[in-house]
């Protein structure tokens, strides 16, 4: 067996050498710069979708949905998300999504919203709703990936340079930092920033991801408290993760307009995180240069789609080839034009 090193010890690299070992590889490093799910994953939402707007997207969450499930209620609450619509151009492209996720066995229904119980609807024209999808906590579950990779013989190493050590094969899941390798990767860092309120009382178990389709605004419970979402007016390229405390208003009126329960409540804190984006939004999966495997580029992604992307690139790198087709996600597709962009970046 080959000595594999696994560079970036968030979801990706974790569930990579996770599935490394548990299909037989024998010498596998994990390493990081920093700790384990101290960058991009530490600072995530944790939604878990499978409503992408291209059928590839689709396809790799789906498959990850049944690892999350294995993990138990636990790790992974099946709330669902629900995208709800205020113009009828916003409903005719949930429709238009729904429809492809639902022809890859994808359980997406139009609902009426008002099941969610103290959610706003009044100037909401449609709906859709995934049951199956749901959230999790990020940093504390690629721990746990990484406990059990430790346990099958993972070497795992904290405060190391990957590309300092030894070893015949690097995969390359850095996140923002994966251009670091020597290779030349179209990735850009785009910060994004997380609000989180003071405690809400009241808030259901069973509370969804609520999605607004045309401003991307969205919100999830996380203990008794909601965590807010929003694309920036103005993209935020570079690696300076900074609070822009000036949007704090908009998000809390946006939030007591939706979802009145939490009128009055306050941001008790707030923290900027990087994506690791790709012209076209869609992950870079596959060899790069001799002895340089890649798997990153997920555009912020990357933790909904980590055990499905870790079970292939360790099966491609074990066997000759995935059971998971990762010809979409090749480097080279970038000497062409795009042609299949995934627009549903949140």
């Amino acid at each position: 067996m080959a000595r594999i090193v696994v560079a970036g010890s968030g979801s990706v690299g974790a569930c990579t050498a996770y599935h490394l070992a548990l299909l037989g590889a024998q010498d596998v490093v994990l390493a990081d710069r920093a700790e384990i799910a101290s960058g991009s994953t530490g600072k995530a939402m944790g939604g878990v979708r499978q409503q992408f707007s291209t059928a590839v997207e689709v396809r790799l969450a789906r498959e990850s949905i049944a690892f999350f499930e294995e993990l138990g209620s636990s790790w992974f609450q099946q709330v669902g998300y629900l995208f709800l619509a205020t113009t009828p151009d916003g409903l005719a492209e949930l429709d238009a999504r729904r429809k492809v996720q639902a022809e890859l066995g994808v359980p997406v229904e139009r609902v009426d919203p008002r099941f969610v119980v103290g959610l706003n609807v009044d100037d909401v024209l449609g709906a859709v709703f995934c049951s199956t999808d749901g959230v999790a906590d990020p940093p504390a579950l690629t721990r746990e990936v990484v406990r059990r990779s430790a346990e099958l013989g993972v070497d795992v190493r904290e405060h190391t340079d990957a590309r300092e050590l030894e070893r015949d094969l690097l995969v390359i899941a850095a996140g923002a930092s994966s251009g670091e390798f020597g290779v030349d990767l179209p990735i850009r860092p785009l910060a994004r920033q997380l609000l989180e309120t003071e405690p809400i009382d009241g808030l259901p178990d069973d509370l969804p991801m609520v999605i607004e389709a045309e401003t991307g605004f969205h919100f999830r419970r996380r203990a008794d408290c909601l965590r807010i979402a929003m694309p920036d007016a103005e993209l935020r390229w570079g690696f300076e993760e900074t609070v822009d405390e000036s949007v704090f208003e908009d998000r809390r009126e946006r939030l007591a307009h939706r979802y009145p329960a939490a009128a009055g409540a306050g941001i008790a804190r707030a923290w900027a995180g990087l994506y690791d984006m790709t012209p076209d939004a869609h992950p870079i999966i596959g060899p790069v240069a001799d002895g340089l495997y890649a798997a990153c580029g997920f555009s912020g992604h990357g933790f909904m789609q980590s055990p499905a992307v870790g079970r292939a690139v360790a099966e491609e790198l074990l066997f000759g080839e995935a059971a998971f087709d990762l010809t979409p996600y090749r480097l080279q597709r970038f000497d062409e034009e795009t042609a299949f962009p995934e627009t549903l970046v949140l």
